[in-house]
Order: C-alpha cells, then sequence, then structure tokens
C-alpha cells in the first residue's frame, strides 16, 4: 500500500489533453517525513509511519514527545501508518507526491466531512415532509410516526432520526489524479474530497481499481 498524509486546500478547475475542463481538488501532501519503519522480526508487522505538518512544541503532549524525540523527528500534526509500504524508505527521509503518484494513478482519499450541526430528518435522511395544508398543523417537517404498532411494540434499530449531521470519517474511492506538480508537492485529483479547505486528508494507493488507467493501444 502507497500512501501520503496531505491537507486539503480547495477546488479548481484545469485543463486537460483536447481541452476537456476537469473539476479537482487540490491537496498539498508534501513534505511527509518518515518517523518509524516497522517490521515484522520487531513489530510483528510491516508498515511505515509517516509525519505531516508542524506545531509549537509547547502543544505537543508528553507521550507523543517522547515518541519523536525517541525516532529523531521533530513536531508535527498527523502521525499515519501505512502498512506494507511499497517504497523503500528508512527513518528521516522525506517522502513527497512525485515518489508515490503519477498522473492518472486512481486512489482513496480518506477525510472527515463537514459538521453540519443538529439537523431534521428532511436535510439529513432526505424525508419528503408533511402536507402544507388540509389540517396539517404543523406537521410540514416532521417525521410522523415511528412506532411499530403494538407488535413488536418498540421503534426499530436504525430508525431515521433528527440528530448531529456531518463530523464523520469518509473514504472517496477511485478517484483520478488528474496532475502531479511535484515542485509544489501538491496534487490535483478529480471531483470532491471530504472536508472543507485546509482539513488534513489521507491519500492512498486505490484498493478497488487498478493503480493505472490502461492505454488505448493495450
Amino acid at each position: 500500500m502507497i500512501g501520503l498524509l496531505g491537507k486539503k486546500l480547495g477546488q479548481t478547475r484545469v485543463y486537460e489533453a483536447g481541452d476537456r475542463l476537469v473539476c479537482v481538488t487540490v491537496v498539498a501532501c508534501g513534505a511527509n517525513r518518515v518517523l518509524q519503519c516497522k517490521t515484522v522480526e520487531v513489530d510483528g508487522y510491516d508498515a511505515v509511519q509517516l509525519a505531516y505538518g508542524t506545531r509549537k512544541s509547547g502543544r505537543t503532549n508528553r507521550p507523543l514527545a517522547g515518541h519523536l524525540r525517541r525516532f529523531k523527528g521533530e513536531s508535527c500534526q498527523r502521525i499515519k501508518e501505512f502498512r506494507d509500504y511499497e517504497l523503500t524508505v528508512e527513518p528521516g527521509d522525506e517522502v513527497n507526491p512525485g515518489d508515490c503518484f503519477k498522473a492518472g494513478d486512481f486512489v482513496d482519499v480518506v477525510g472527515v466531512a463537514k459538521g453540519r450541526g443538529f439537523q431534521g430528518v428532511m436535510k439529513r435522511h432526505g424525508f419528503g415532509g408533511g402536507r402544507g395544508s388540509h389540517g396539517s398543523k404543523g406537521w410540514k417537517r416532521r417525521p410522523g410516526a415511528i412506532g411499530q404498532g403494538s407488535t413488536p411494540g418498540y421503534v426499530r434499530k436504525g430508525q431515521p432520526m433528527p440528530g448531529h449531521m456531518g463530523q464523520v470519517r469518509r473514504t472517496v474511492q477511485n478517484l483520478r489524479i488528474v496532475r502531479v506538480m511535484a515542485e509544489e508537492n501538491v496534487l490535483l485529483i478529480s471531483g470532491a474530497v471530504p472536508g472543507a479547505g485546509g482539513d488534513f486528508v489521507i491519500v492512498r494507493g486505490a484498493k478497488k481499481k487498478a493503480k493505472r488507467v490502461p492505454t488505448q493501444n493495450a
């Protein structure tokens, strides 16, 4: 598995070959620092631990500060392990988007969706709502009856109800990399990515799709 930590910068549009306009999400993915390399002999599994971002030393708790000092790492904002990493790296190395991905690769992007606060069933679950007239009496945006009668006599598990919307981990699969801007350590990924501008995301190789786009001659 190949992957990087990054930060969503925003969305824009770029032209591909043939003057085709594509909507893309701009993700800054550099530079990821290799914090630790785990092995089967020592840790029981193969993995590479990457660190991304910087923060003030006073905002780092003691367990994380000790971990960083042990592996000669600086302060960081995010740490992520990637098992069976495809690149050969050593602690202290830097991994950039150009080392992992090329234009045309398919990736999965993991992030936290935007928080929407407390919402009703119409916005949260797409309910149609009640009638606007003929004695509705304030039931326009309410869910209506939620029980199941005398049998079984309770509200079924998973019943759509009002509540907190958003602010959950989401994975968008099979997004195509339109362009790799190696000098700026930026990826242009087609489509939408979870989260708001400035949120941290994980970009990894697609699990359910071939890594590369097959050529027309193949």
